[in-house]
């Protein structure tokens, strides 16, 4: 059965999912993994892999796979990518989605992680590049403190971040603004250094080379 993005946000179960599993972040002080990043992340995915030419039905996956992807959460924020894609197994095996393409879905969210994941396919290299990309103000939540945390301090300095694809060149670019007068770009890197490396291994994946721009500065 050809599952949809529109069928997964509207499932009960991982609406449920995606709550508690950002109320568990949030009780960490962590910030926003709930609705709007992972519809962020589902969108830039398709969109990288639309740009690319890849099959639509590929770039479906990805969406999904990226509206998924932090579902582990509700368990633990250890190993929630692994976690995460045990649930979305049994989920999109319950909705009737064919095996095959349940496959390439869970190995996509169960290496999104930076610390323990690969990108071991077009599908889980779309939602790696577009993961690490959501960093923005608006997932700094009403309670965080940035004087003293460094991931909020980073994530309200960034007043915009965007992924453009230039697939005649193969490119993937990731653009951020930071304004420094509340963070310095050396935080971003402090922070993000890992996510920029498995993001530039994911750009690889997908037959495209990696640019960073902080600033408007070329880093990468």
């Amino acid at each position: 059965m050809r599952i949809t993005l529109k069928e997964v946000k509207a499932n009960p179960k991982v609406h449920l999912l995606i709550q508690k599993a950002d109320d568990n972040l949030a009780a960490l002080g962590y910030t926003e993994h709930g609705f709007r990043h992972l519809s962020v992340v589902a969108r830039w995915a398709g969109m990288m892999l639309r740009e690319l030419k890849f099959p639509e039905r590929k770039a479906e996956l990805a969406e999904i796979a990226g509206y998924l992807h932090d579902i582990g959460n509700v368990f633990n924020r250890d190993h929630h990518a692994q976690t995460g894609a045990i649930l979305a197994y049994e989920i999109l095996t319950e909705m009737g989605m064919s095996l095959d393409e349940v496959v390439e879905v869970v190995r996509a969210i169960g290496n999104h992680h930076e610390e323990d994941g690969y990108p071991v396919s077009e599908i889980a290299a779309a939602l790696i590049l577009a993961d690490k990309a959501d960093v923005h103000r608006s997932r700094v939540r009403p309670i965080g403190d940035i004087r003293q945390d460094i991931h909020d301090r980073v994530n309200y300095a960034a007043t915009n971040s965007e992924i453009q694809v230039d697939p005649e060149r193969r490119v993937v670019q990731y653009r951020i603004e930071i304004d420094t007068e509340i963070a310095p770009v050396m935080e971003y890197f402090q922070i993000f250094l890992s996510r920029m490396l498995i993001a530039s291994k994911a750009a690889k994946v997908l037959g495209c080379e990696y640019e960073l721009y902080v600033n408007g500065v070329k880093m990468s």
